[in-house]
């Protein structure tokens, strides 16, 4: 996926985004864009040889003190921070968890109008009660949602804000990188979406960091049409890194009654598949 200098990748990702105008600083115009590594020394006070180094992969134990000057200075916010931390502080691997606690799909299962599911932190879709399934029928049983969004051309059909979806999926990835850079998992979704996607690669450059807690989330069903929905973001916390993600319309809004009739659709195909299954049976 990348090498082992992820630290100093972050830093110097960071330093070229943010831009002088962010920091008061003059610009002469004739810069392709970000800060000189000179400007960032100065405002962070350290020398310019030592964010080379720390840029570089050759200095990996810079102090609480200089991260959060760095910090600062790259306009950090809280997620983005403790990304930086996480590289500069390596923890033990964790175990990730892809089974669903049984009690938990219970639990979905009840909200026969409220579409849900659990997420895992490299966004595979690990379970979803019927309206969830139903929702993201167009992406496919259990669906990668970063593969979905950028190796399937339905994806910018069924996401109106795509740019923004896609933007959010990576940097959630960019989440579970600084978490556990090893995972052989990640490094072949990466390294797939990297070979197909340039769009990937443009994001994946950026190495902003935003785990998904609250959106708004605007779908073009192929069954129902256009819906406006929020959706919130719970942690399992039995499951370290899973994401359970409901999914609501406004009371009274076209949504709810498009979501409905996408739930009776949905126990229609249901009926009629138990049905047609029953007839294989008799038949065999």
């Amino acid at each position: 996926m990348e090498d082992d200098n992820r630290l100093g990748q972050f830093i110097r990702a960071r330093r070229n985004v943010v831009t002088p105008a962010d920091l008061g600083l003059a610009d002469s115009g004739r810069r392709r864009g970000g800060l000189r590594r000179e400007e960032v020394a100065t405002l962070a006070g350290i020398s310019t040889d030592y964010l080379a180094r720390l840029e570089q992969g050759r200095e990996r134990n810079p102090s609480d003190h200089v991260l959060q000057s760095l910090a600062a200075v790259l306009g950090l916010d809280q997620e983005a921070v403790e990304h930086l931390y996480r590289l500069a502080r390596p923890r033990p691997r964790r175990r990730r968890f892809r089974q669903v606690d049984p009690d938990l799909r219970r639990l979905m299962d009840t909200w026969t109008h409220t579409p849900a599911m659990v997420v895992g932190p490299l966004l595979d879709v690990l379970a979803a009660n019927p309206l969830g399934q139903a929702l993201y029928a167009p992406a496919g049983p259990e669906p990668n949602l970063g593969r979905f969004c950028f190796l399937d051309p339905a994806a910018r059909e069924f996401y109106r804000d795509w740019d923004s979806v896609a933007a959010k999926g990576v940097a959630a990835l960019r989440v579970a990188a600084g978490a556990d850079p090893d995972d052989q998992r990640l490094t072949d979704l990466v390294g797939e979406l990297t070979v197909k996607s340039p769009e990937f690669v443009r994001l994946w450059s950026r190495h902003d960091v935003r785990e998904k807690k609250h959106e708004p989330m605007r779908i073009r069903h192929p069954q129902v049409g256009e819906l406006d929905l929020s959706y919130h973001s719970f942690t399992v916390n039995s499951a370290p890194g899973q994401q359970l993600k409901v999914f609501q319309a406004q009371p009274g809004s076209a949504t709810e009654e498009r979501l409905a009739l996408l739930g009776s659709l949905r126990t229609t195909e249901s009926a009629d598949g138990d049905r047609a299954r029953g007839r294989g049976h008799e038949v065999g």
